[in-house]
C-alpha cells in the first residue's frame, strides 16, 4: 500500500455514484464501497451523485473515480465534461467509453481488429423477423444495445418470439441487437492497466446471467480458476487485451467472451466501468491474482495520476 505522503499526491477525490441509468442502484453500492475502501487508506474521499449534485461542482476536485454505470457514466457522457473542466478520472475516454457502452459500435471495432464476436442483426420495428430467426438459429438472444446489467435481455428460443423480444428491448433503447447463441459457458477478463486478470467462469443457476443471477442471487457460481489450460487461457488474457485496446480502452475494464461447446471463444462485449459490488467480478478475479479489494482500488485511482504526467508532457 500507499505511505501518507503518496495518497497526499491523490488530493480531493470524488466517487461519482447513483446517477440517472437503469444501474443506479448497482451504482450506489459499487460506489460505496470504493469510497469506503478510498477512507480507509487515508484518501480525501467524498460520495458525489450527479442526480443530486450540481456536476459543475466537480471542477472544485482535484479528481474523479468513476464508479457510475450505464448511460450519462460509462457511455463517454460524464468523461467529456470531465476533460472540459480537465479533472482527471478513471478508466477510458471519452470515445473508448462511447464506443464500449454501445453493443453495435463494439462489434464494427471488433470486426475491423478480426476480434471473433458471436453473428448478430440489428432489429428495427420493420425488421423480418422471421427472417433473421431462420439466419440466426435458436436461441437467440436480443439485447440493447446501449444498457448494461443485463436490463432489457431476452432469450427467444422459439418462432415467432423475435418480435416480442425486440419490442422489451427497444423500451430501453432504440437500438437492439439480436445475436446467436453461444452455449459452452461464459467467462469475463478483467483488465487492471497493461495486464489481464486470471479469467472467471460464471456459473448462473438462472438461464442465463441475467440482472438476478448478477445481483440478488447467492447461487451463481464464480470459479477462478476458470477450468481453462493455461495455454488457453493465456492466449484468450492477450486477445482480451487486444480487443480492449481495439476499442481505445484505457486504465481498466472488463472483457466478456463465451464458449461454444467444441471450445471456440467468441468475445461478447466490453464494459469499461464494472461494477465493484460484493457480487462483482473484477474484484474476484483480483484476488486471484493477490490484489484485495483495497489495493484494486488504490490501483485504479494511481492511474490518473500517470494522465496528469502525461498530460503535462
Amino acid at each position: 500500500m500507499l505511505n501518507q505522503q503518496q495518497i497526499k499526491e491523490f488530493g480531493r477525490v470524488a466517487v461519482l455514484l447513483g446517477g440517472e441509468s437503469g444501474e443506479r442502484e448497482v451504482s450506489l453500492k459499487s460506489g460505496q464501497a470504493v469510497l469506503d475502501a478510498l477512507i480507509r487508506q487515508g484518501v480525501d474521499a467524498y460520495a458525489f451523485d450527479p442526480m443530486h449534485q450540481d456536476i459543475a461542482d466537480l471542477e472544485s476536485y482535484d479528481r474523479v473515480f468513476i464508479a457510475l454505470h450505464g448511460k450519462y457514466g460509462e457511455d463517454g457522457t460524464v468523461q467529456r465534461i470531465l476533460d472540459a473542466m480537465e479533472v482527471p478520472y478513471t478508466g477510458s475516454g471519452v470515445t473508448a467509453s462511447a464506443i464500449g457502452m454501445d453493443k453495435w459500435q463494439t462489434k464494427l471495432k471488433w470486426d475491423e481488429a478480426n476480434v471473433v464476436t458471436p453473428a448478430f442483426e440489428l432489429l428495427h420495428a420493420q425488421s423480418d423477423f422471421t427472417a433473421i430467426e431462420n439466419k440466426l438459429g435458436f436461441p437467440i438472444f436480443v439485447k440493447p444495445a446501449n444498457e448494461g446489467s443485463s436490463i432489457g435481455i431476452s432469450k427467444v428460443k422459439q418462432t415467432g418470439e423475435l418480435k416480442v423480444a425486440y419490442e422489451l428491448a427497444a423500451k430501453a433503447d432504440p437500438l437492439v441487437i439480436a445475436e446467436a447463441c453461444i452455449s459452452g459457458g461464459e467467462y469475463t477478463v478483467g483488465i487492471l492497466g497493461d495486464k489481464a486478470l486470471p479469467i472467471v467462469r460464471i456459473v448462473p443457476k438462472t438461464e442465463f446471467y441475467d440482472f438476478e443471477a448478477k445481483y440478488l442471487r447467492n447461487d451463481t457460481e464464480y470459479l477462478c480458476p476458470c477450468g481453462l489450460s493455461a495455454e488457453v487461457e493465456a492466449t484468450i488474457q492477450q486477445e482480451a487485451l487486444d480487443a480492449f485496446n481495439a476499442i481505445g480502452c484505457n486504465g481498466w475494464g472488463r472483457v466478456d467472451f463465451l464458449m461454444d461447446e467444441v471450445g471456440k471463444h467468441y468475445f461478447l462485449e466490453v464494459n469499461t466501468s464494472p461494477g465493484m459490488t460484493d457480487h462483482s467480478l473484477v474484484p474476484m478475479a483480483a484476488k486471484a491474482a493477490g490484489i484485495d479489494f483495497d489495493a484494486l482500488v488504490i490501483q485504479i485511482l494511481q492511474m490518473t495520476l500517470k494522465t496528469e504526467i502525461d498530460d503535462v508532457a
